[in-house]
C-alpha cells in the first residue's frame, strides 16, 4: 500500500512511517523544508507551503491512504499569535489536502486524520466514548472541532474519513514524557493541582499502530486512540517515580503557579478526561501496552 503522510518528520510521525516501512509499505511525505526532501527506496518527499497555498501534485501519484498528523504543538506558550497559528496550521493543511485532491487525478480512497481528547469537556466523573456529544468550551474544545470539521469535507469526494482523538502520547524519544521525567530525577516530581485529575495516555508505539491499523482496516468515523487503563495526575506521577527509583515527597503543585508560569496553557496539566478505548477494541484494535507500569518500564528503563 501507498501512503501519503503529512507532519512525517514529528515524534508521531516518525514512529508511524517506521513501522509502515517495516510493514512493506510505500511512503510518500509531505515537508515545508526543502532541505528535509529525500528519495528513498519506498520513501519520498514533496514540498508544500501552507502560506502560500503550494503543494507538490505528484505526492498523491500511486497514493491509496493518507494519514494526516500535521499541526503545530500546543505545548508551546498560547499567545495570540501563537493560538492562530495553532488553528491554522491544522485547517490550512487540511485545505490544501482537500483541494489537491479535488483538482488532480488520484485514487486515494480513505484519509485518517489526527485528532485530540481536548474535545471533551474536563471531568472528574464522567466517561467520554465517541458518542459523546459534548464539546469543551476551552480554546482546545474549539481547536478540535474546527480541526475536524476540516477533515470531514473530505466525505465531499468520496473517502472514508477516520479521526483518531489522540490521548497524552508516552514515548522516551520526546513529548510529554520527557519534560514530565526531568523535574522527577531531581527528586521534584509532584502532582498537579489535586492531582485527582484523569489522565487518558498511549504508548506512541499502540499509537502507531492504530493508525497503521486504522487505514489497513478502512475505518471510518472517530476512534479514540487512549490506552484501555487512564489513571489520575498522582497515580501517573508515582509510576514514573518509581519507575525511575525516585521518591515523589514535594507538595502538589497549586494551579495558580503553573497559571503563572505558563498561562492560559497550564489547563494541558489540570484539565481531567476520562476517555474510553472500547470502540477501538471492538473493532479488532489490540494494544500491546495496557498497564501503565508495564509501558513507563518499557520506555524508562
Amino acid at each position: 500500500m501507498k501512503i501519503l503522510i503529512t507532519g512525517a518528520t514529528g515524534l508521531v510521525g516518525q514512529e508511524l512511517i517506521a513501522l509502515l516501512l517495516e510493514n512493506g509499505n510505500e511512503i510518500h511525505y509531505l515537508t515545508t523544508s526543502k532541505s528535509k526532501i529525500e528519495s528513498k527506496p519506498n520513501y519520498q518527499g514533496f514540498y508544500w507551503n501552507l502560506d502560500q497555498s503550494i503543494i507538490d501534485e505528484n505526492c498523491l501519484m500511486g497514493v491509496d491512504a493518507i494519514i494526516h498528523l500535521a499541526g503545530a504543538t500546543v505545548s508551546k506558550r498560547w499567545t495570540t499569535n501563537y493560538k492562530q497559528e495553532i488553528i491554522e496550521s491544522r485547517t490550512l493543511s487540511s485545505n490544501l489536502l482537500y483541494n489537491c485532491l479535488k483538482n488532480h487525478p488520484n485514487q486515494v480512497k480513505q484519509i485518517v486524520s489526527a485528532s485530540a481528547i481536548g474535545i471533551y469537556p474536563d471531568s472528574l466523573t464522567q466517561i467520554y466514548s465517541e458518542e459523546t456529544k459534548l464539546v469543551d468550551d476551552s480554546f482546545l474544545g474549539q481547536v478540535v472541532v474546527k480541526w475536524e470539521e476540516s477533515v470531514d469535507v473530505f466525505s465531499r469526494l468520496n473517502l472514508k474519513v477516520c479521526k483518531l482523538r489522540i490521548g497524552l502520547v508516552l514515548s522516551n524519544k520526546g513529548g510529554a514524557l520527557s519534560e514530565m521525567v526531568k523535574p522527577i530525577k531531581l527528586g521534584l516530581g509532584s502532582p498537579f493541582g489535586s492531582g485527582k485529575q484523569i489522565q487518558s495516555w498511549i504508548h506512541i508505539h499502540d499509537l502507531a499502530s492504530m493508525f497503521q491499523h486504522a487505514v489497513q482496516n478502512q475505518w471510518e468515523g472517530v476512534f479514540n486512540a487512549v490506552a484501555p487503563n487512564p489513571v489520575t495526575n498522582t497515580e501517573l506521577t508515582k509510576t514514573i517515580a518509581k519507575s525511575l527509583g525516585k521518591p515523589v515527597f514535594m507538595p502538589n503543585i497549586p494551579k495558580f503557579a503553573m497559571k503563572l508560569v505558563l498561562g492560559e496553557m497550564h489547563q494541558l496539566l489540570f484539565s481531567s478526561q476520562h476517555v474510553s478505548s472500547e470502540k477501538a477494541e471492538k473493532n479488532g484494535f489490540k494494544f500491546r501496552f495496557r498497564d501503565l507500569a508495564k509501558t513507563l518500564d518499557n520506555l524508562l528503563t
